[in-house]
């Protein structure tokens, strides 16, 4: 079952996102969503974001069920490249997803380092608003 975040987070998280978005140059969008694909936030053109989260919670799944059965522990992110760039999600706590769109150009080392510290302050953020322990059997290893 997804949290509820309360509307009073969301200003905090949107500037997360316009910060790490402004700190990579690169990215075409971002969207935070819930490991089950509802969407919470997102500052992304030319996608459809409820269908990309869908995705996300999609891909997490075989990314979970990958990642334990090859021994590599539980799962934290997933990176994609395709011909015009990337798709990266990150963890962002036990519930959320960050998700990041660049162009083929992006310096993959800086995507990982901006969105693992963007991905790090939303779950303080989401953790303190939602005063919750993470749920057992959430498909990130966080």
């Amino acid at each position: 079952m997804s949290p509820v975040l309360d509307s009073a987070a969301l200003p905090d998280i949107m500037g997360e996102l316009k910060e790490v978005r402004a700190r990579l140059p690169q990215l075409t969008g971002v969207l935070l969503a819930t490991v089950d694909g509802l969407v919470i936030a997102h500052d992304a053109d030319g996608v459809e974001p409820e269908g990309v989260a869908a995705l996300t919670a999609a891909a997490l799944g075989v990314g979970a069920r990958l990642a334990e059965a090859t021994g590599q522990g539980a799962l934290l992110e997933l990176l994609s490249r395709g011909e015009r760039g990337y798709t990266a999600t990150y963890a962002a706590g036990a519930f959320l997803v960050l998700t990041l769109f660049t162009g083929p150009d992006v310096n993959v080392g800086l995507l990982h380092f901006e969105a693992r510290r963007a991905g790090s302050r939303i779950a303080a953020l989401a953790d303190a608003q939602l005063r919750r322990a993470p749920v057992p059997g959430s498909p990130l290893g966080v």
